[in-house]
């Protein structure tokens, strides 16, 4: 019988939990995106894009849609008080300066140690770095939002990355559709797992050695 695993939506409600208040967060392309959408109301987040917008809101549902005001990943943002609009050189240079908080992105591809690749497939031959590498060393925090395993049911938390990097050891925590992993220094944790799922089927799709969290918990949202 093939198990149930978490919706896109969930595995971006999860990751809206590590959202601290007041953080400055970029939003990569996928899965990611979609974490605006599941902030508490009474939570003060400001959303960040390489396109030069800062303080943003969730996705823009159709009828709110501007042409002018779109993320990195072309997405429609909702307009909310105190948006500021720049160029992408100051966009990036917040980046490289220090000053976004968190980032998530998707991946291809995280390590043991917390490398990170996810802009490249070399079977494809093509990829595009966009501004992966420079939140992957500039943000304080890296999140990963993905599925656990590809479309072949390949473990994509491997002990080495086989796909080119984005960056090492830059990853802090990963949540998938299975379960959510820390990236601590003696390997990878596991804290959280979905419904319904044991640790040993989550560690038959994880190619590196699972660390069991002593308060090993079901997914909490």
């Amino acid at each position: 019988m093939v198990k149930e695993r978490l919706g896109r939506d969930i595995i971006a409600m999860r990751v809206a939990k590590e959202l601290p208040e007041g953080a400055v967060v970029n939003l990569g392309i996928g899965i990611p995106t979609l974490v605006s959408n599941f902030v508490a109301e009474d939570k003060t987040v400001g959303y960040h894009s390489e396109s030069g917008v800062l303080n943003y809101g969730s996705l823009a549902e159709e009828s709110e849609r501007d042409y002018d005001l779109i993320n990195a990943g072309g997405q429609f943002l909702q307009w909310v008080p105190g948006m500021a609009f720049f160029g992408s050189e100051e966009a990036f240079a917040m980046i490289r300066g220090g000053h976004v908080d968190v980032t998530v992105l998707g991946a291809l591809q995280v390590s043991e140690r917390g490398g990170l690749a996810n802009w490249m497939v070399p079977q494809r031959g093509v990829g595009n770095i966009g501004g992966a590498m420079d939140l992957a060393v500039g943000a304080k925090r890296v999140i990963i939002a993905m599925e656990h395993t590809d479309r072949e049911d390949r473990p994509k938390l491997v002990k080495e990355c086989s796909f080119p990097l984005t960056g090492r050891r830059c990853v802090s925590l990963v949540v998938t559709d299975l379960a959510v992993i820390e990236v601590a220094p003696e390997g990878l944790v596991l804290k959280e797992i979905a419904p319904d799922w044991t640790p040993e089927e989550v560690q038959s799709l994880t190619e590196p050695k699972l660390i069991l969290a002593p308060d090993l918990k079901e997914v909490e949202l």
